[in-house]
């Protein structure tokens, strides 16, 4: 009988210790499970959007994304992950331009987001370039490069039609020329360091080259 009750003991103290046991391995598991679960991305909010760039973009960048002002870019349908990418950029320093920087500073990542695929939702104007002579250099060098200094054709990232290839090349149809020569002229010289390829690319262009580039971009369709 007493065998009998010290193992009745024993049972019924090993139960409560693999309860305890299988109850931490379950709260493991359910950890592991929260942790490998992708992180919930939030949608883009286009009314905030809306009400954000015309609080802080509209004066540079016009009503509906269209720029009048040739120094400053047509953000409308522009792929929302470059406009993205620009303003943290911006924000961080990593682009430098002070007005850019003092405006990016005030915007949350949310913010961003919901600002670049408002601008994103807007139809582009059309451009139109301005020199029959550059265009034709233009076109050239876009739609094949310059084989004998390996400048690469700029239609392989951005398209034949300017369209660009959504998040990883921005569109370029229609844009300012002036913005476009002035921005080519930054990769040129390092002094715009957030691209890597385009400052390769660039680092191989002339003054006309990017003159001819940057005109026919603008009447791209």
């Amino acid at each position: 009988m007493k065998l009998f009750v010290t193992s009745l003991l024993a049972a019924l103290l090993v139960v409560p210790a693999m309860s305890s046991f299988a109850a931490g391995e379950a709260a493991a598991e359910h950890a592991k499970t929260e942790a490998a679960a992708p992180a919930k991305v939030s949608k883009p909010d286009l009314v905030k959007g809306e009400a954000s760039f015309n609080a802080v973009c509209v004066s540079c960048h016009g009503v509906d994304g269209n720029s009048g002002t040739p120094a400053n870019p047509k953000l409308a349908q522009q792929h929302p992950e470059y406009l993205v990418k620009q303003l943290q950029e911006f924000k961080s320093g990593k682009r430098k331009n002070a007005i850019m920087q003092g405006f990016a500073s005030t915007l949350s990542d949310d913010d961003m987001k919901n600002i670049a695929y408002w601008a994103a939702s807007k139809k582009a104007k059309a451009g139109f370039a301005k020199d029959k002579e550059l265009v034709a250099l233009g076109e050239r060098i876009y739609r094949g490069g310059v084989s004998d200094r390996q400048i690469a054709a700029c239609a392989g990232c951005h398209s034949p039609t300017g369209a660009g290839i959504p998040a990883q090349y921005p569109r370029l149809a229609g844009q300012h020329g002036e913005y476009v020569a002035a921005q080519l002229t930054s990769f040129r010289d390092g002094v715009r360091k957030n691209s890597l390829q385009m400052n390769q690319v660039a680092a191989k262009l002339n003054d006309r080259e990017i003159r001819a580039l940057s005109d026919y971009i603008a009447g791209l369709r």
